[in-house]
């Protein structure tokens, strides 16, 4: 989930927290009934955003495993072919070092 949705959804259910305190607030209704509606919105708007911070948790969680995964798999194909060239340069070099050998013998005769 990305950011800008989250700030979404966390203003989205803030304003119906709110505009459901103020609609119970100025509804012609006994003060403790009133308060007994304000008690049910509260613990069901807490039960909602636990709800999907739970889903926002486990979807942000699978998204960085999905990534670490990908991340690894490219770290070991970057070393792999990090192995091969370095194999490449040595095998040069050996040859080169012959080369060397070789002409080096043939200054000295």
């Amino acid at each position: 989930m990305s950011n800008n949705t989250g700030n979404v959804l966390l203003a989205l259910l803030t304003g119906a927290a709110i505009g459901a305190g103020i609609g119970i607030l100025y509804a012609p209704d006994e003060g403790k009934k009133t308060r007994n509606k304000i008690k049910t919105k509260v613990v069901d708007a807490k039960h909602d955003i636990t709800e999907r911070l739970a889903h926002a948790k486990d979807e942000l969680t699978k998204t960085v495993d999905e990534k670490k995964e990908l991340f690894e798999h490219k770290l070991e194909d970057a070393i792999s072919a990090m192995s091969y060239k370095a194999d490449d340069i040595i095998v040069t070099l050996e040859h080169k070092l012959e080369d060397l050998k070789k002409k080096n013998a043939q200054l000295h005769k």
